[in-house]
């Protein structure tokens, strides 16, 4: 084996020759910031032995009490821990909900364009290189920040979401959830000279096979698996949508359950969410498809509850993914005060729904002063009863609520299970359209990529783009499209 210095020098030389997650405007190869500018952004020095040599940044606002999750941030390719703390908007529901953020960096000391290893097993798998860095980190944040090792969650972008994938498959034991955006499935590549293949149109395996990668990456471990979002632009032509379904379909095969959604909603920012719930009913992988979004992190400038971050390089103005990414782990929970000593208001239910409201009761919580109602991890009032109707809601649209008991101090007890309210109208019946992969796309209900059809906004493999292959695609909400060749009720085109 050759010595780590002569080895990184060696990636370090190679890594100018290969296409290693840029974007679509060229970029200088410049070496990451050593130091932030921000003020609430701090390093942090002797977190470990660190092999991958990294640099560990933590964000630990001041409100945050021991036991309270922790999120790990990479940033991507010539990106810094600092443009990632300052675009993001993780920062922001830190303050909002009660987390510590780390922020690991790499620089141009590991790779010329300060890429994330996801694509080298001597940097991306279990014990070894900056993935075990990263995980010193995480238990540098528990001992020192006292952050809850059950809830631990982990993020990237292009890079690092690939390297984020590969955290979650190389420690399940480590991560509760993790969310890639623009990024790679699992131990997509292992070795730089097949980066740009997996960037381009991954290879093309069964979901058992992509689910193989991550249960080899950490054999004998049987679960609990963690919970997974995947963040992608439709017209992303540095890391393809393909790698969305390949994600999709390594995760939903990880945790035993189909690649057909039990549901899908439309966002803000032209995005569609479809949910993949495991056996108990709750969401295990969730897809985020963001309609002409190119390379880069969803973003959403405001002060809404649900608007975040800042817009700069490869940070792009559509939607608060750090938003609904911590809804969906349930980071909106843990809001300071969220562990008081009520608990959690048991069998809320939605009770009715119209056009624009949706009606919710819940159980008597003993000793209760009030309850707070938050729609969408947003609270929306605070009443004495044990129901309520949320007014002014858009027509076929789901909202989530979730309902938590408030004492005489006004300390906030533990969060209700979640509930989905969808309202009537608003939405046209599904259609369905029997043609070609050909047709198909050039209808707009697919698109191509390394030679497949993809099906719009399910991101389903077609198979061939030709056309000697047809299937029955069902359109619903409209522009998002799922295979359904078995059957599908509605007045076909």
């Amino acid at each position: 084996m050759r010595p780590p210095i002569l080895r990184r020098l060696l990636r370090r030389v190679a890594s100018v020759a290969v296409l290693t997650l840029l974007a679509a405007h060229p970029v200088s190869a410049v070496a990451a910031p050593a130091a932030p500018a921000a003020a609430g952004l701090q390093q942090v020095t002797g977190f470990g032995s660190n092999p991958g040599n990294l640099q560990m940044f933590a964000y630990t606002p001041d409100n945050v009490a021991a036991g309270a999750p922790l999120v790990v941030a990479l940033h991507g390719c010539t990106q810094s821990a600092n443009a990632y703390y300052t675009n993001s908007g993780w920062p922001k529901y830190a303050d909002l909900w009660g987390f510590d953020v780390v922020f690991p960096q790499t620089t141009s000391a590991n790779n010329a364009l300060s890429c994330f290893g996801w694509f080298d097993q001597t940097e991306s798998t279990r014990g070894r290189g900056e993935a075990a860095s990263v995980v010193q980190m995480v238990e540098y944040a528990k001992q020192t920040y006292g952050s809850d090792g059950r809830r631990v969650y982990v993020t990237g972008l292009s890079a690092g979401g690939g390297m984020t994938a590969d955290l979650l498959a190389a420690y399940p034991d480590v991560f509760a959830g993790g969310s890639v955006a623009s990024g790679l499935p699992a131990q997509c590549a292992t070795s730089q000279a097949a980066a740009s293949g997996c960037q381009t149109g991954p290879q093309k395996l069964s979901p058992a096979q992509w689910g193989d990668k991550v249960r080899n990456s950490h054999p004998g471990w049987t679960g609990p698996w963690p919970r997974v979002a995947i963040w992608q632009g439709t017209s992303d032509y540095t890391v393809y949508p393909a790698n969305a379904t390949a994600l999709r379909d390594q995760w939903t095969d990880v945790w035993g359950i189909g690649q057909t959604p039990a549901g899908t909603q439309s966002l803000p920012g032209n995005t569609t969410r479809s949910v993949y719930e495991d056996a108990s009913g709750q969401p295990a992988v969730e897809t985020f498809s963001v309609s002409g979004m190119g390379h880069g992190l969803p973003v959403s400038p405001g002060s809404g509850a649900d608007q975040c971050g800042s817009t700069a390089a490869y940070f792009l103005n559509t939607i608060c993914s750090a938003y609904h990414t911590g809804v969906f782990w349930g980071l909106d929970k843990d809001a300071p005060g969220g562990g008081g000593g009520l608990p959690a208001p048991a069998g809320l239910k939605v009770t009715g729904v119209t056009d624009s409201s949706a009606s919710l009761a819940w159980n008597t919580v003993e000793g209760a002063a009030s309850y707070a109602v938050h729609r969408d991890g947003a609270k929306v009032t605070t009443t004495a009863s044990t129901s309520f109707t949320d007014a002014g809601l858009t027509a076929g649209t789901s909202y989530r609520y979730t309902v938590t008991a408030t004492d005489s101090s006004g300390a906030a007890g533990a969060g209700s299970a979640a509930v989905t309210a969808t309202t009537s109208g608003g939405t046209e019946p599904a259609r369905c359209f029997t043609a070609t992969n050909y047709a198909h796309v050039t209808a707009g209900r697919a698109h191509t990529s390394g030679g497949h059809a993809y099906a719009n906004g399910s991101e389903q493999d077609m198979g061939l783009y030709n056309v000697f292959v047809t299937h029955t695609l069902r359109e619903s909400p409209a522009g998002h499209f799922v295979i359904a060749d078995s059957g599908c009720q509605a007045g076909s085109s």
